[in-house]
């Protein structure tokens, strides 16, 4: 029963795409050997009812597994990893999200269980008990050893190097199945906890030559322009880029970001490359010009970490540096992350005056957000660095009624309806916060940066933005879908209608290097992976953390290269070069973040000559 109910929830609460015959047997048989393993230690059982009461608590933790994978899956689009088990701090701050995914229907994934119960309770005694001989528990271990390595041997045919190849969870989960997934994520925890224990600066060699070799000079017109200003960086919760200059029947959803663009720097192809640690996920490739990791969250598991961050390299030329987030302030580990990034300070809840009526599913509204903190920002030592993070913006996306500015659209996903409003919330409240910045003059002196930070609407939700899109959503598109909005404003260079839009496609990786040029510092001797985005000299390029990636004509998804221009497959051969690319930048971060690795890295030297 757990066999076929695992492959039911398969086929109806996971996306996973199956692309011929072995692959739909693959799917069909890759719970199976985990399984029989599982259940077969019921055969060293002697007794009748201690067997079947492990038969019993074997199948409800199975279940159970599952079915947290189907709720996490109905709002991130991915599977359960063993570092987001552990970051148990967040469970509390998640709730009103995963409410929202759990359903009173959702009993019927655990009728195998129940049905299991009333089999062991009310069959007839049809004979005695026997215990299982030694020559048959082997026989049953036998045959169950046996269907593992068929499942392994068709996988490694139908995908070769599966094992190695572990940006992609879905094609691990495709191919070996929830269980042994999960088996081998615990694996890959163990191989990862004891990396930094054996690593040496050694590893740095490569990486280092790697970085040098693919450097990006800065803008000559473009560096220093706004050398001492204060920079301000707002993180737009879950704003993903096709809102920009569009409309629900006929009412823009950004109207004010729309006419700001037109006095900023706007790039019109930037891409959010975070993964299961979504809104941390982007603080940390902002900050450091590296990936996030392809499990769990960097804020959890190495948040102890040498940092060369953005703050520090900021705080090093004489900054205050703050991070601002009207949230419970252990969400994410960030009281702990932060003090590693290397802020001075940070403004949490308890730095917010927030009452009932200001309140948010997540913390504190936007509007009254932005108008403390910019209170706050006046009491700040000039010049100064803050990072703010919106809130109201976020699943499930709901608002009280007097902060509803447009309609709700008409689809069949309730999520997407909500979304537009909330965004449209936002977007007011941005308004307020350029005016009061220009209120109480913190405007003429600082570059405003403002980017998205993750998507919001999830690829569970196809059907619905095919509907507003006029069209499928292909993977290509939803490649597409995971640009966000990039916005630097300087005022005194892009305002009065200054602005420009950038076609660059870039990513968050990139925004560390190009703040820090702007701001008139050099990054040749950083560690990073990102480029200036302003250079001429910058590289149309940026890979998502599962391995997709973007350049200025291709797309590569779902184990396809797209022509952007046709938004067919073409041919595999053009998007090579970059896959190796992508290989090499995610795994060499991947080394750096495992190993922590810059705690060899002599970053003062760097930090000295900035000073200079």
């Amino acid at each position: 029963m757990l066999w076929i109910k695992t492959y039911v929830v398969y086929k109806t609460s996971f996306n996973i795409k199956i692309e011929n015959v072995m692959q739909e047997l693959i799917l069909f048989i890759n719970p199976l050997s985990f399984l029989l393993f599982a259940f077969g230690i019921a055969l060293f059982f002697n007794s009748e009812k201690n067997r079947n009461r492990y038969v019993i608590i074997t199948s409800f933790i199975m279940g159970f597994i599952l079915y947290a994978n189907v709720v996490f899956y109905r709002f991130f689009t991915d599977f359960i990893t063993l570092p987001v088990l552990f970051q148990t701090s967040n469970f509390a701050d998640l709730g009103d999200s995963a409410l929202t995914e759990i359903h009173w229907y959702d009993i019927v994934y655990f009728i195998d269980i129940i049905l299991l119960f009333l089999f062991i309770k009310y069959k007839r005694k049809y004979k005695e008990f026997v215990p299982v001989k030694k020559v048959k528990r082997r026989a049953y271990f036998l045959v169950a050893a046996a269907l593992l390595f068929l499942n392994i041997g068709l996988a490694e045919t139908e995908r070769p190097q599966l094992l190695t190849r572990t940006f992609d969870r879905e094609m691990l989960v495709k191919n070996l199945g929830t269980y042994n997934y999960h088996l081998y994520d615990i694996f890959l925890q163990s191989k990862s906890s004891a990396q930094r224990a054996m690593a040496d600066g050694s590893e740095l060699v490569d990486i280092d030559n790697y970085v040098r070799a693919n450097y990006v000079k800065p803008d000559k017109d473009m560096f220093g322009i706004a050398e001492d200003r204060n920079l301000i960086v707002v993180t737009l919760e879950s704003l993903q880029n096709f809102v920009i200059n569009n409309d629900v029947y006929g009412e823009e959803i950004t109207p004010f970001l729309n006419d700001f663009i037109n006095d900023s720097y706007y790039f019109d192809q930037f891409y959010h490359q975070t993964g299961q640690g979504k809104t941390s996920d982007s603080e940390f490739l902002i900050e450091n010009s590296l990936y996030p990791l392809s499990r769990g969250a960097v804020f959890f598991t190495h948040s102890g970490n040498e940092m060369d961050s953005l703050a520090k390299n900021l705080g090093d030329r004489g900054y205050f540096t703050s991070a601002m987030h009207a949230n419970n302030k252990s969400f994410w580990n960030r009281d702990i992350m932060y003090k590693a990034i290397g802020y001075d300070h940070f403004y949490s809840a308890s730095d917010y005056n927030i009452t009932p009526d200001i309140s948010v599913g997540w913390g504190m509204k936007d509007i009254p957000f932005f108008e403390q903190s910019v209170d706050l920002m006046k009491e700040m030592p000039e010049p100064f660095y803050t990072k703010m993070i919106t809130l109201t913006n976020h699943h499930p996306f709901r608002l009280d009624d007097e902060d509803k500015f447009i309609d709700e659209y008409d689809s069949k996903s309730g999520t997407l309806n909500r979304y537009f409003q909330t965004v449209r919330y936002m977007d007011e409240a941005v308004k307020q916060f350029i005016q009061k910045l220009k209120d109480e003059g913190l405007y003429d002196n600082s570059i405003i940066v403002m980017y998205g930070d993750h998507y919001g609407i999830s690829e569970n939700h196809n059907e619905a933005m095919a509907q507003y899109l006029g069209k499928e959503v292909t993977p290509f598109v939803s490649a597409q879908l995971q640009q966000v909005p990039l916005i630097i404003h300087i005022p005194g260079v892009t305002d009065q209608g200054k602005g420009k839009v950038i076609s660059k496609v870039g990513g968050q990786i990139d925004l560390k290097p190009t703040i820090l040029h702007l701001l008139g510092m050099d990054t040749k001797k950083s560690i990073q992976f990102g480029e200036d985005l302003f250079s001429d000299d910058h590289r149309d390029f940026a890979v998502f953390r599962d391995g997709r990636f973007v350049t200025k004509d291709y797309v590569y998804a779902d184990n396809t290269c797209y022509s952007k221009e046709t938004e067919e497959p073409t041919e595999a051969s053009f998007c090579e070069q970059y896959k190796e690319k992508a290989r090499l930048e995610l795994g060499y971060s991947d080394k750096i973040i495992y190993g922590d690795l810059l705690r060899f890295y002599e970053s003062s030297d760097y930090r000295s000559d900035n000073m200079d």
